[in-house]
């Protein structure tokens, strides 16, 4: 890509930026905060890495959304963070009242881009900025499940002992405390991970999964998680910028897949040059119907309170 731009110059959009310009995802990567200095002097810090980490991208911070002419892919980390004790829910109204001024800005200097959704609930600010831009589904997506199933299968190293490499875990629905893991369609160089666990051990992953999160956030109070979040952020764009047709967990718009409509939820999309270029419709079994059922609901509800 030629330009891509992160609105949110705070721990995660900061991080994101690092990220991208030191794996050279595009030319030019530019940074939008309504704090006086913030984005220009985190763009400057970064720039200052190129040298060392070998990247010819060219980075730069502002304050006016005019900076966002010309984006491809624009990235929004920016709105209220949880605090400890809070859930994701508890930010939607001050969130939804940030995110509109912000997509307002978009669609006036940023026409043809796509938008990439993180900030808190994402699910539901997905929809807003669907909602509100009245863009196809595959421009408006957000980013959830690469970051829950990347700390599924973290917690699935730690538990086994195994590498990594080998593990590839799967989380689906709404980006909270009802996500839905998916034991069927996670594994360990192909093989279930039901193999290697105890039924024991795997309800402690899918506990631990579901509150991630909120276990970071506990532990360091002043902050909330920002590294992995940047991490997942960073390998959705790999894919759309590289067109690499990635199978990733991914926050769309249902059009009638999953027999559902009108919602943003988690669930497996083709990534590639076109955004979202397809959403994947796994067969579920009752008792994993039920639980996507349950994590739908939380997400109608908030969606609701929009309306």
């Amino acid at each position: 890509m030629e330009k891509i731009a992160i609105i949110g110059a705070g721990r995660v959009g900061e991080s994101t930026a690092q990220f991208l310009a030191k794996n050279d995802t595009c030319r030019e990567l530019v940074l939008l905060d309504v704090r006086e200095g913030a984005a220009e002097g985190a763009a400057l810090d970064i720039q200052e890495t190129a040298p060392l980490f070998g990247f010819d991208t060219r980075l730069k911070g502002g304050t006016d959304a005019a900076i966002l002419s010309g984006a491809e892919l624009v990235v929004i980390t920016a709105g209220i963070p949880r605090k400890p004790g809070m859930s994701r829910s508890d930010v939607l109204d001050t969130n939804v009242a940030i995110l509109d001024k912000l997509v307002d800005g978009i669609m006036e200097h940023a026409p043809d881009a796509m938008l990439l959704l993180v900030s808190n609930p994402v699910d539901v600010l997905t929809y807003r900025a669907w909602q509100r831009t009245g863009w196809p589904r595959n421009r408006v997506f957000g980013q959830a499940g690469v970051l829950d199933s990347s700390r599924m299968a973290s917690f699935v190293a730690l538990e086994t002992g195994l590498s990594v490499n080998d593990i590839n875990a799967m989380v689906l629905g709404g980006h909270g405390d009802s996500m839905v893991p998916m034991l069927r369609y996670s594994t360990i160089n192909g093989i279930p991970v039901r193999h290697f666990l105890s039924e024991e051990a795997i309800a402690r992953i899918v506990e631990r999964t579901r509150h991630g999160g909120a276990e970071i956030l506990a532990l360091k109070q002043t902050s909330s998680a920002y590294d992995a979040p940047a991490a997942a952020i960073a390998a959705m764009v790999d894919a759309i910028a590289l067109d690499r047709k990635r199978v990733l967990p991914t926050v769309a718009l249902l059009e009638g897949e999953y027999g559902e409509r009108d919602v943003a939820m988690g669930v497996p999309c083709i990534l590639g040059r076109n955004g979202v270029e397809s959403v994947i419709e796994l067969p579920l079994e009752p008792s994993e119907r039920k639980e996507f059922d349950q994590s739908l609901a939380g997400v109608r509800n908030d969606i609701n309170r929009l309306k």
